[in-house]
């Protein structure tokens, strides 16, 4: 067991008492969604609940991303393969040099990363031994409409919750998720956490906890799921290369936020691209190239729009010192940079 770690506490009831309560419960959620009940040939083959399972990473003090993440980590994950092939989210096993599956009855297995998918977050372990756990079967989230009632579950056991928002989400750290689906209210331990259908399938895996999840700018606090949906598209990449083949996207090495309008950079990532081009934090960036930007889609759109990794990024910045200054970042490609595990 990686020191410093605690088992993590599921409060998912077990055997019949467990089924009969989840069965009543996803009917209660159907009923309140005004859809019908399942029939009996409709029926997941499984529990979905005993696919939720607990993930913890121990990560080098060295690593990139030790200092904004932390070295040991924790959170939860869903079991999706025979096999015991675990999805979880990527920043939990990122860099990561032991990795571990705790079941829910407490027994910890040890396991591989697979594959850590940046553009989608994703990430995948393989146990290296048989677990107990069934696996969920994959739901569609396409087409998973506002109002929907759901079930979000991790370690802190299964909560109601109601899809709040579907919309495009910008993360601060160079990040874009096209269709992310938000809920409320709040679940704890969001990250890697199974968002559940009224049908038992899997509809996506939590990332966030965010203060805005149904209108930006307005509070109202909730979670951020990335859409499974994203997953069977790049599947056979993921287990073949450990990412998908879209992960040659320019990266600058930064932490930008929106303000009033503007792109701030917050953070820049040591002896990241923009670092090694004399970019600093608190300046504004107002255009890439000719094309002005005001909002984090857009500055990431503009970046990726030039080419893959490695090419010149042309950013117009401004800062109190020296006003107006036009700097070149040669792109560098994220994984180059990042210390991942050799083995995928």
């Amino acid at each position: 067991m990686a020191k410093g770690f605690s088992v993590p506490q599921f409060s998912v009831p077990q055997g019949a008492r467990q089924f009969v309560s989840l069965v009543l419960g996803l009917i209660g959620l159907m009923a309140l969604a005004g859809q019908p009940a399942l029939s009996q040939s409709e029926s997941p083959k499984a529990n979905p609940l005993n696919a939720v399972v607990g993930v913890r990473a121990t990560v080098p003090s060295t690593a990139r991303s030790a200092q904004t993440l932390g070295s040991e980590r924790e959170g939860g994950g869903v079991v999706i393969g025979e096999d015991g092939l675990v999805l979880t989210i990527g920043y939990l096993i990122m860099e990561a040099e032991q990795t571990e599956i705790v079941e829910q009855n407490g027994h910890v297995v040890p396991a591989d990363v697979v594959a850590y998918d940046y553009d989608t977050g994703f990430g995948l372990l393989r146990p290296l031994t048989r677990l107990s756990a069934t696996p969920i079967e994959l739901g569609d989230s396409t087409d998973l409409l506002e109002k929907t009632r759901v079930l979000v579950a991790g370690p802190d056991g299964p909560s109601p919750a109601m899809v709040v928002s579907r919309r495009e989400f910008a993360g601060y750290w160079e990040y874009l998720l096209p269709d992310a689906i938000f809920t409320a209210p709040p679940y704890r331990s969001f990250g890697g956490a199974a968002l559940i259908g009224a049908d038992g399938r899997l509809l996506g895996i939590g990332s966030l906890i965010v203060a805005d999840a149904a209108t930006p700018g307005e509070q109202l606090p909730g979670n951020m799921f990335v859409p499974i949906s994203a997953l069977p598209p790049i599947m056979d990449e993921l287990l073949r290369d450990g990412r998908s083949a879209k992960s040659v996207r320019p990266w600058l090495g930064l932490n930008a936020q929106e303000l009033r309008g503007h792109i701030f950079i917050s953070r820049v990532t040591p002896d990241g691209p923009a670092d090694k081009a004399g970019v600093a934090p608190n300046a504004i960036v107002t255009a890439v190239g000719n094309k002005s930007v005001r909002n984090l889609a857009e500055f990431y759109k503009a970046i990726w729009a030039l080419g893959d990794a490695g090419v010149r990024v042309p950013l117009t910045l401004l800062d109190s010192s020296s006003g107006f200054r036009e700097v070149i970042v040669t792109s560098g490609n994220r994984y180059d940079y990042l210390q991942l595990n050799p083995t995928y």
